[in-house]
């Protein structure tokens, strides 16, 4: 098959199941697994929400930009994303430059159903969370649309199968091995 020329970049949804499938999927290829949000948490030494809280959400975003662009500076790997990433076209264009963009396609329901217990979510402390992640859903959707490679998870798919998939789309595209 060849070595990893390309890092594979999983973007999509809170509860999308980026840092899972990432997580599994570099096992598969036996390559480095980075999570951008783990990475903006140990520089600041905070949670994602407690910079939320602290700075707002534009300097997150400006921070994510810039650990995006450290972390796809370096040797090829899987990269999750934070859900928001993808939307600024500076963090799409660094991606395409240096990776390829996989969108972990999932629906409201089984997203829902992932994330509505978690306190861990700042975009979501809002009186109607569930209508919250709707709106987000249907506001992003178009800018994931753009992804190199949708891939869909499923309900009761599990994991290893979901990367599984992820890889068997990742290789109809070669774009990311050398030969």
């Amino acid at each position: 098959m060849g070595r990893l020329e390309r890092s594979i970049v999983l973007i999509g949804m809170m509860g999308a199941g980026k840092t899972a499938v990432g997580g599994q999927l570099a096992r598969l290829l036996q390559v480095p697994f980075l999570d951008s949000d783990e990475a903006i948490e140990a520089a600041a030494n905070m949670t994602v929400a407690e910079i939320f809280a602290r700075d707002g959400e534009a300097f997150f975003r400006r921070k994510e930009a810039q650990v995006l662009e450290r972390l796809l500076s370096g040797p090829p790997c899987v990269l999750s994303t934070g859900g928001g990433a993808f939307l600024c076209a500076r963090n799409r264009h660094v991606i395409a430059q240096r990776g390829v963009s996989v969108w972990l396609k999932v629906d409201l329901d089984l997203l829902w159903a992932r994330v509505r217990q978690r306190t861990t979510r700042p975009l979501l402390r809002t009186a109607n969370p569930r209508q919250t992640l709707a709106d987000l859903l249907a506001a992003r959707t178009p800018v994931y649309a753009l992804a190199d490679v949708t891939v869909e998870a499923t309900p009761g798919l599990s994991v290893e199968a979901t990367a599984r998939r992820v890889l068997a789309a990742l290789e109809a595209r070669p774009v990311y091995r050398e030969t």
